[in-house]
């Protein structure tokens, strides 16, 4: 049996009385990538901080490659752990190879490699390399949003979080970033954690499905798991709205049609 890359075992916040996260566990298997789906407050965004320590559990364990996170120097933990959210949070005064250069350069890259690894990554995210000299003030949303998947994979990680990195975007970019990035996880076999409040969302582009809800999981299951077999109320609400979107779609095309 393969083991995890990711393991969450009975995990739990607490935020003075208020329980947020409810005894949650999962596993992350290597290259897969799981999406963490439910409304707002519904703690999704808590277990992923979790899971590179922006958050400290309350009890239970988180870990990465079978290595216990609290055993583990946050700061460095968190360089092995790409990192992306909807904010983008690209620092204003630098370029966009400053901003992509960032963890290396903490690391110890000499100039020449950082300088490489950026070439290589603007190619990967389908930017073109005189933007490098750029400010972000100076890019687009979808751009802005590229520049920071390059951050988050300019140290090699093997492993990504990724918090509605493109829920602000306009759909079309959205659509095109989603396809990108499915592509780019798929050419570097990345172990992804993917937080969206949008089935639709979770269903294109993930391996499995994680519904929380009131901060517990309540099913983990594959797309077409969670399509033929929702295992609650609340979990056949959020497939629903996909589903209703094609029927309404067919028929608008069927009308079209005749």
């Amino acid at each position: 049996m393969t083991a995890s890359a990711i393991e969450v075992i009975e995990l739990g916040k607490r935020y003075g009385d208020r329980e947020v996260v409810r005894g949650v566990s999962f596993a992350v298997a290597p290259g897969e990538l799981v999406a963490l789906v439910g409304g707002s407050g519904s703690g999704k965004t808590t277990i992923l901080k979790t899971l590179n320590r922006l958050v400290e559990p309350s009890r239970g364990q988180v870990l990465v490659d079978g290595e216990d996170t609290s055993t583990v120097d946050p700061v460095m933990l968190r360089r092995r752990i790409g990192y992306v959210f909807q904010g983008i949070g690209l620092f204003p005064h630098f370029t966009v190879e400053e901003n992509v250069a960032v963890t290396p350069a903490l690391l110890g890259w000499d100039k020449e490699r950082q300088r490489r690894r950026v070439s290589e990554l603007l190619e990967l995210v389908e930017l073109e390399p005189e933007l490098r000299a750029r400010f972000p003030s100076e890019l687009s949303g979808g751009q802005q949003q590229r520049v920071g998947v390059a951050r988050a994979l300019a140290a090699e990680p093997r492993f990504m979080l990724l918090d509605e990195p493109f829920g602000a975007l306009d759909p079309l970019t959205r659509d095109r970033l989603q396809q990108s990035f499915a592509v780019i996880r798929k050419k570097l076999a990345l172990t992804a954690v993917f937080v969206t409040h949008d089935m639709s969302e979770a269903l294109m582009l993930a391996d499995r499905i994680a519904v929380i809800d009131d901060g517990r999981l309540l099913q983990l299951g594959t797309p077409r798991e969670l399509v033929t077999a929702p295992a609650s109320d609340i979990v056949e609400r959020l497939i629903d709205t996909p589903r209703r979107q094609v029927r309404l779609l067919d028929e608008k095309l069927s009308i079209g049609s005749s």
